[in-house]
């Protein structure tokens, strides 16, 4: 089976465009708001959004890094790669946006949350993320902000390019092997 394209440039940017009015109208002037991507893909997003944000020169945007909170870390043959974690800014008593491409099972945003409390206790955690796979979750983890909700097999797998990193902006639906 062939790759089904889900989104295009123009549809990204639609939904990247969107996301940016929701975080502005219940934000304001992100004086109490930071915005964090989670490694590896997450900061992508976090970027593009920031640009969009530009009005704003007061957001804070940082990157996580979660590798050793994964509860899948040292259980398999194949070793994690680590990412750095850039946060050079305070995120105690603020609210953090925490930002991933895509969310699937939920075990990414529940490493991210506990990587999250070495930085300090923020005021409170919401979520953004891209694409949301509804239907397979394996934890109570949803989006507070979501571009859009993709319904998959678990033999499928949902995969975000950028034009930084993929020379296109599209997301696709891949059949697994």
């Amino acid at each position: 089976m062939n790759p089904k394209k889900i989104l295009n440039a123009n549809e990204l940017s639609t939904i990247l465009h969107r996301l940016s009015y929701q975080l502005i109208e219940d934000h304001n002037d992100f004086s109490n708001t930071v915005l964090i991507g989670i490694q590896p893909r997450g900061p992508i997003l976090a970027t593009r959004l920031l640009q969009l944000l530009n009005d704003n020169d007061n957001i804070n945007l940082g990157f996580l890094d979660i590798t050793f909170f994964r509860d899948d870390f040292r259980r398999n043959e194949k070793s994690l790669k680590a990412s750095t974690t850039s946060l050079d800014f305070v995120i105690e008593g603020k609210t953090v946006i925490l930002i991933d491409d895509v969310l699937f099972t939920g075990r990414s945003i529940r490493a991210a949350l506990d990587a999250i409390q070495s930085y300090g206790r923020p005021k409170s955690i919401q979520l953004l993320t891209l694409i949301d796979r509804r239907f397979s979750r394996e934890l109570p983890i949803q989006p507070d902000y979501c571009g859009i909700q993709v319904d998959s097999r678990l033999n499928e797998k949902v995969k975000v390019n950028w034009n930084e990193n993929d020379g296109e902006d599209s997301v696709y639906l891949i059949k697994n092997k």
